[in-house]
Order: C-alpha cells, then sequence, then structure tokens
C-alpha cells in the first residue's frame, strides 16, 4: 500500500513548522482534517440527491470540484504536481504568493465547495457547509490573516476551474434536440413508469479530460437483435435476464437493491406519483473513496490525490459509455420481454431512462476500481456503508475489483442489462482506469 508511509500525524507536524508557511495552528485539529473535507464531499453529495443530478452530469460536477480541491491543496505535498499539462485544456493555476502563509487544507475545501456551488442549484446547503469549515478552522486557532489568505487562495483556483468547465460545451448541450425515436424494434424506447426521454443523448459531445476523444474505447458491437430465433445469440442472452428474474436467490436481490444508485425512483400508488431520490453511481464510489482513504489513514494531500484521479476516471468513463449508448441504441430487455415474452413481466429495478449497451455501472466501477487499487492497494477490505441511509445494510468487499463486479452482475439480477454489456462495460472501464493512472504516471 503505496501512500502508507505518509502517516497523518507526522505529516501535520512537519507541515505546521514555521519554515513552510503552514499555518501552525491546534495539531489535533489537524490530525483530523480530511474528515471536515469528507463532510463537505458529502455535502456536495447531499445537495446533488436533491438536485436530482443524473449520473452523467454529477459525474461533471465530481470532477470540476475534486479537481479544483486538488490544485488547491496539492501544495503540502511537493511530489504533486499540478494536473494542468496533463489535462492539455486546463490552463497554468495560479500559484500561492510565497510572502503569505497559507492553510491549504482549508484552501482545498473551500476551492472544492466554491465550484460545488456553481455547479449546483440548492446553493444554500453550499453556503452552510462553507461556514461550518470557516468556523471549524477558527475555532482551531487558525489566525485571521491566515483565514483570509487561505480561503482568498481557494476562491482563486474555483474562480479558474469555473471558467474552464464553462468551456466543455455542457451549456450548448443543454439545448441540443432530444433522442429521436426510431421505428426499428432494436432500438431504444422509453420504459414504464415514467416513460421517460431518454437522458443526456449529446453526452459524447462534452469535453474529455484525459481521452483524446469519446470513442477512443469504442467496444466491440453489441450482439445483434435477434428475437424471432429462439437459437439466436440475443435470444439467449433476453431469456437469462428474465429466467434470472426468476430464480433470484435473497442475496443476488440484495446485491441488485444495493448497486442500484437510481437517482430518481419514480413509484405509483394507484394515481398518485412520487419519487425516491438516491445517491448516482458515481456519488456511490466517491463515497467509497471517503470511507477507504479514512480507512488507509491517507494525509489530506494524498487524500485529495484519490478523490480527483476517481473523479477523473468517472467523467471520462460516463463519457465513453454514453457514446456508445447513443451509437448501438440497443432496447432495453424490460421492452423486448413485454413485447415477445411476457407482458406481464417486470424487472426486479425500474429501468433508467437510456439505451441498454454499454452498462453505466460497469463502466464507471471497473475504472474507478482500476484506479483506486492502484492508489489504496490490490485486495484491500472494507465495509461500505453507503446504502445505510437509504435503508439498505453494509455490505463487505476484499477489493476494490470485487466491488465492481459486483456492481456491474447486480445489472443483469436487477433486469436492466443483458449480460454483454456488463462484461463489455467492465472492459471497456478497465482501459478508461488504466489510461487515467498513465496520464498521471501511476
Amino acid at each position: 500500500m503505496k501512500y502508507l508511509l505518509y502517516g497523518c500525524i507526522c505529516f501535520c507536524i512537519i507541515s505546521c513548522k514555521p519554515n513552510t508557511k503552514q499555518a501552525s495552528t491546534d495539531l489535533a485539529a489537524f490530525v483530523h482534517q480530511t474528515d471536515h473535507h469528507h463532510q463537505s464531499v458529502k455535502a456536495l453529495t447531499d445537495v446533488m440527491v436533491h438536485d436530482i443530478f443524473s449520473p452523467p452530469v454529477a459525474s461533471r460536477i465530481y470532477a470540476y470540484a475534486n479537481i479544483a480541491a486538488y490544485e488547491a491543496g496539492r501544495h503540502d505535498n511537493p511530489s504533486l504536481r499540478s494536473l494542468a499539462g496533463t489535462i492539455k485544456h486546463l490552463s497554468p493555476v495560479s500559484m500561492p504568493d510565497t510572502s503569505k502563509t497559507y492553510c491549504f487544507s482549508l484552501a482545498s475545501t473551500m476551492a472544492l465547495l466554491k465550484v460545488g456551488k456553481a455547479l449546483i442549484f440548492s446553493e444554500d446547503s453550499i453556503t452552510n457547509q462553507i461556514n461550518k469549515v470557516k468556523a471549524y478552522y477558527a475555532s482551531a486557532g487558525l489566525s485571521e490573516d491566515v483565514m483570509a489568505n487561505s480561503v482568498a487562495y481557494g476562491d482563486t483556483v474555483a474562480a479558474h476551474i469555473i471558467r474552464w468547465s464553462s468551456s466543455d460545451n455542457y451549456k450548448q448541450t443543454r439545448s441540443f434536440p432530444k433522442f429521436s425515436l426510431e421505428k426499428d424494434p432494436s432500438t431504444w424506447k422509453p420504459t414504464p413508469p415514467g416513460y421517460n426521454d431518454a437522458v443526456e443523448p449529446a453526452w459524447n459531445k462534452i469535453r474529455p479530460m484525459l481521452m483524446d476523444s469519446a470513442s477512443i474505447y469504442k467496444p466491440e458491437p453489441p450482439t445483434a437483435f435477434d428475437v424471432n430465433n429462439k437459437k439466436s445469440q440475443f435470444y439467449k442472452e433476453v431469456m437469462e435476464v428474465y429466467n434470472v428474474s426468476k430464480t433470484m436467490t435473497d442475496e443476488q436481490k440484495e446485491i441488485a437493491n444495493f448497486w442500484d444508485c437510481n437517482p430518481f425512483k419514480l413509484n405509483i400508488t394507484g394515481h398518485i406519483m412520487h419519487a425516491n431520490k438516491k445517491i448516482s453511481p458515481g456519488g456511490h464510489w466517491i463515497n467509497i473513496v471517503a470511507q477507504v482513504t479514512k480507512q488507509a489513514k491517507l494525509n489530506m494531500p494524498i487524500t485529495l490525490e484519490t478523490y480527483a484521479l476517481t473523479s477523473l476516471a468517472l467523467y471520462d468513463a460516463f463519457i465513453s459509455c454514453w457514446d456508445e449508448k447513443y451509437r448501438s441504441k440497443l432496447v432495453r430487455p424490460e421492452s423486448v420481454i413485454n413485447e415477445y415474452i411476457d407482458k406481464d413481466w417486470l424487472p426486479l429495478l425500474q429501468t433508467p431512462p437510456f439505451p441498454e449497451y454499454t452498462s453505466g455501472h460497469s463502466v464507471a466501477s471497473a475504472a474507478c476500481a482500476t484506479v483506486l487499487t492502484k492508489v489504496i492497494g490490490d485486495n484491500f477490505a472494507y465495509h461500505d456503508s453507503t446504502e445505510v441511509e437509504f435503508g439498505l445494510p453494509v455490505r463487505s468487499f476484499t477489493s476494490f475489483e470485487q466491488a465492481a463486479s459486483e456492481a456491474s452482475i447486480s445489472r443483469l439480477y436487477g433486469g436492466i442489462h443483458y449480460r454483454p454489456a456488463i462484461e463489455n462495460g467492465i472492459k471497456q472501464g478497465r482501459k478508461v482506469g488504466e489510461m487515467v493512472l498513465k496520464a498521471m504516471g501511476k
């Protein structure tokens, strides 16, 4: 485990030496400094759940916010280099004034929250978290001038990242045409109960972070659509989804629900509709970052790096995945089974409103697991409590790869993906994760 050599307490003592320009405050507060950053990331996640951001859009928010935090906080570790240049379209970020004293931990959390606030809707919640963080550092004894310098530097970094984010084509895609339905029975169509429009059909037009193009990791095509021939490969894949749904164990159902991560599950009772809001797939993996970096006792700079690398993997993974989704436009199992096999069949999970191939969970999970395995370590056992707040029990994993594998197969158990979307999605995601690591020299 590469970074366990950086002990948190030792780092804090060293960073508080006067000649480092790091603020000398209560060492006990600095020992626990990552807690307030994790709480701030969670505050951002909670707002994203409340504001109902789709998985691709959520990945964008995490990426810019965590890059800002990394750029503002990396100065406490001389071995950490700026992402400018590695991300070719990110221009150099302003360096701190060497004549001033900073608390870079505070600066990084401020940068995270300021960028997050600019990209979400419910700004008051983020403002409240900003005030909580400031109050914490003030109570720890941080002087007013160091507080002001740190907040100002965080603001400077945040402003730079916000300006950069405005050029990624996101605003333009808000006015792009909606997905046009086709008469071809192999292509995606809206599914019950909401029959919602396809989500983010132009996401491959968003500027990638590290990929050369949205299609660089284009997977092999999905199995050819053929439901009239019961011996065809596609028919077998459809029947696998159908048969699995009839024979699932309680454990398989628990796995499916644990990894559901549906930001907007629509429930219909009689004539009344209401929705359950939950964490996105990317949010689940960002929460895993919080849990495992605390368990591994990583210091603040390496924690920031881990958030940033995982967010980069998420961001490009969703662009890569969505590029394929709206190229193949494959119909969901629910539509096929209802039309050709069993009109009353329902999947265990609610079918998300976008094409089937490849599986977003598989691509994103494999990308994140690849990064975390390298940064935290292989065979790193941990307990994932992400879904407890949504009424589900803790699940335990022996490695990030095991978690990613479970997240992927959960989509078959849930009745919303055929097997090739899962298996080829894992391959696609691993390529994204490996690309991120290579770009960062890991």
